[in-house]
């Protein structure tokens, strides 16, 4: 029987961290600064398992590797998406994230092209986005120089918004924000400036990356463009944020669910699907599965069609077909 798979998240304490996944999605967190949940992983530092079917127990990498057809037989060797919820009570460091081919051949891990669509902003909340060097040898003077305050950008956000971060944005996610962030299957950061602030674990300041966020930094930086495109399907609408030539590893959409929408997969090879305000069901094939805020599936390649009821908004994501 075709059905999807429901997965348990992985949660990790975070130095910038609080404890609102357990306000506001009725998460059982374990003790500390909880900044992420991993939702939908197949990434080593906190692989999903599932919770239903027939491979309930079973980690989700290891059912893509063993079952390729559920997954439209795939080119990559690693489940190549990964989706969180990032809640930043503090603000997380400036950082950059590699491409593929430095991030192979340095960390031995894929690069990692990210993306954030905003579940809350406080007001006045903002991102650090972009940069104002227009060499690399600027970019190395002023951060020698700690010229942060003129060499850092500044992107206003509120909730409901969509952001993309292609691999050498310079970034940082900031104080009041809560977001699903949908990237590559990577856990390769490198901390560019992280506020002097010390771990009251350690004692420590956490550690810097300096000469690797330099060496994959692009310069100058350039507004990414989207291709987002809005389609009513009766009451309901359902809103593509970036899809290829704009994103060549993903494509991300919103589906906000007013009465009953009916969806098909198409020529995607699986999809991944967060429910993040409402509650409803979802149907497959005449079987019901209850939905509500929180909750994370994927959908695989032998799934054609389903049909959301109730009312609730969703983000759902695809890999690339190439992989």
């Amino acid at each position: 029987m075709a059905e999807p798979f429901f997965l348990k998240p992985v949660f990790h304490e975070k130095i910038w961290g609080g404890r609102k996944l357990a306000t506001d999605f009725g998460y059982d967190l374990p003790d500390g600064k909880i900044g992420e949940c991993w939702a939908i992983s197949g990434h080593l530092h906190g692989p999903s398992f599932i919770e239903n079917g027939q491979f309930a127990g079973q980690k989700l990498a290891d059912v893509y590797v063993q079952h390729p057809d559920l997954f439209g037989k795939p080119t990559s060797k690693v489940f190549p998406l990964l989706t969180k919820i990032l809640d930043a009570e503090a603000s997380l460091s400036v950082q950059v994230h590699p491409d593929d081919e430095y991030a192979l051949k340095h960390e031995h891990d894929l690069g990692k092209t990210e993306c954030w669509y905003i579940i809350n902003a406080e007001p006045g909340a903002y991102l650090t986005y972009g940069h104002t060097a227009k060499t690399r040898e600027q970019l190395k003077d002023m951060i020698d120089n700690h010229e942060w305050d003129q060499l850092l950008g500044k992107l206003p956000v509120k909730t409901g918004d969509f952001v993309y971060v292609p691999s050498g944005t310079i970034h940082a996610l900031n104080k009041g924000i809560e977001a699903l962030e949908t990237q590559q299957s990577s856990d390769t950061t490198y901390r560019l400036y992280d506020y002097d602030r010390v771990d009251k674990k350690t004692g420590k300041k956490r550690d810097l990356h300096i000469k690797q966020s330099i060496d994959v930094t692009t310069v100058p930086f350039k507004m990414p463009e989207l291709n987002t495109s809005v389609k009513k399907i009766g009451n309901n609408t359902v809103t593509t944020f970036i899809e290829p030539p704009k994103s060549k590893f993903f494509s991300v959409y919103k589906w906000d669910v007013n009465d009953e929408l009916t969806l098909k997969r198409g020529d995607r090879a699986y999809m991944l699907a967060s429910v993040i305000t409402g509650e409803g069901t979802l149907t497959i094939d005449g079987h019901d599965y209850p939905l509500h805020r929180g909750v994370h599936f994927l959908m695989p390649h032998d799934v054609d069609e389903w049909t959301l009821k109730g009312k609730m908004m969703l983000i759902a994501s695809t890999p690339h077909s190439r992989i």
